[in-house]
């Protein structure tokens, strides 16, 4: 079954935010997950939403998503991403 990762990110240094974004793509790829949602501009019908961009990835596994995470690859990337934002992720298992 398809599992999720949901990244809400609140960019503050987009010249170190774009060293993330040079491999993330090709990473995911690697590991199988696609790109569902990318956007900067959600409908916020409840509550607050102080991010400045919403990511979904979907992979065909939550055990494709581990790899992904855990992988060198991707934790050399992620470094990236941490120093130049503030991020909530979620993981998200479809189990229906």
């Amino acid at each position: 079954m398809s599992c999720y990762f949901i990244a809400n990110i609140k960019i503050n240094d987009e010249e170190t935010y774009r060293k993330y974004l040079a491999g993330a793509r090709d990473v995911f790829r690697k590991f199988n997950g696609k790109y569902r949602v990318v956007t900067e501009t959600p409908e916020v019908r409840e509550g607050k939403w102080s991010y400045t961009k919403v990511v979904l990835i979907e992979f065909p596994s939550k055990k494709d998503l581990d790899d992904w995470y855990y992988s060198d690859e991707y934790q050399a990337l992620l470094k990236y991403r941490l120093e130049a934002a503030v991020c909530d992720t979620l993981v998200v298992d479809q189990n229906y």
